[in-house]
């Protein structure tokens, strides 16, 4: 962790800042994460069993982004020199010198205190202080520790993406029942083979930050056995949420061939070999994580849509 801590004092881009624009803020929050976010805990909220007045689910769900964005700006402080040296990162605002470390742990900070306070006060309480809980595993329990020290980082580390239908429904009914506990396990699940898929062609990027992923630490052919066996253990879960109130033939209709198409992915990834994935550019590999990326949108847009058919 020192050597990586090097690259920090080696760097005086990232503690310079102070030039950051609007768009550079906006940066901080991780846009894209926060996108997935928001759409995952409002089909927490939206499938509900019980009806939120609109200004109420605006606000939850607009509160529920402001926490993710405060969990990616304390992210990126933390991380900036990790950030510095893996290129699909280092043109971050905090890496890139645009915007200082302690501008991030300030933004970071602000947000999540009034995000907590705003949904608190929005929705109710269990809702806030589990965005709160949220915030911190992905910040300190995740990032700090998690991240660094093991290669189940992403496999515990998950849990933080896994949340936000858990907090939308809990906005809702200020309590939790099994089908957000399903759409968690749906999330939970899916982290594992996106981010491995992922590291199987970057894993150069992981190795020169001393990220100890598993393609680094294990391998990528015991990677690949990962990704195969965590689509397995997937599967059942998606489509259990099928079989609850919030399931039904639409939904269930998608899971089971997103599913199915999703471990024959895995499987493909399992019996190629590395020579066969560097002579093809990883093409395999690369063509499940963008599988990946619509997977889990379609499970819960397919959410969506059976809960609006139910309305009808």
């Amino acid at each position: 962790m020192s050597d990586i801590r090097a690259y920090e004092s080696a760097s005086p881009r990232i503690a310079a800042g102070g030039e950051g624009e609007f768009g550079d803020y906006v940066a901080l929050l991780k846009p894209r994460v926060m996108s997935l976010v928001v759409f995952t805990a409002f089909v927490g909220l939206y499938v509900a069993p019980v009806s939120v007045n609109p200004v109420v689910a605006f606000a939850s769900v607009l509160f529920i982004a402001l926490g993710g964005g405060a969990s990616g700006a304390l992210n990126m402080w933390y991380d900036a020199d990790i950030d510095a040296v893996m290129n699909r990162t280092r043109k971050r605002p905090v890496p890139a010198g645009r915007v200082s470390a302690e501008e991030a742990l300030g933004v970071g900070l602000f947000l999540s205190g009034l995000s907590v306070l705003m949904l608190g006060l929005a929705a109710n309480w269990f809702a806030a202080g589990f965005l709160a809980f949220t915030i911190f595993f992905y910040a300190v329990i995740y990032t700090v520790f998690l991240k660094r020290s093991t290669p189940q980082n992403i496999v515990i580390g998950g849990a933080a993406g896994a949340f936000p239908p858990m907090i939308g429904w809990a906005c809702a009914t200020g309590g939790l029942s099994i089908e957000p506990l399903l759409m968690f396990a749906l999330i939970f699940f899916w982290t594992p083979p996106h981010f491995w898929a992922l590291a199987l062609f970057m894993k150069e990027d992981y190795h020169n930050a001393g990220v100890p992923m598993l393609t680094v630490t294990h391998g990528r052919e015991a990677t690949r056995r990962h990704v195969f066996g965590y689509t397995l253990v997937l599967a059942p879960f998606a489509v259990a949420i099928g079989l609850t109130s919030v399931g039904g033939p639409v939904y269930m209709a998608v899971a089971l061939v997103l599913n199915a198409l999703f471990i024959r992915g895995g499987w493909q990834i399992l019996r190629r070999t590395e020579e066969q994935a560097q002579a093809d550019g990883y093409r395999a590999e690369k063509g499940f994580f963008r599988l990946s990326l619509y997977y889990l949108a379609l499970h819960f847009a397919a959410l969506a849509v059976q809960a609006t058919l139910g309305t009808w």
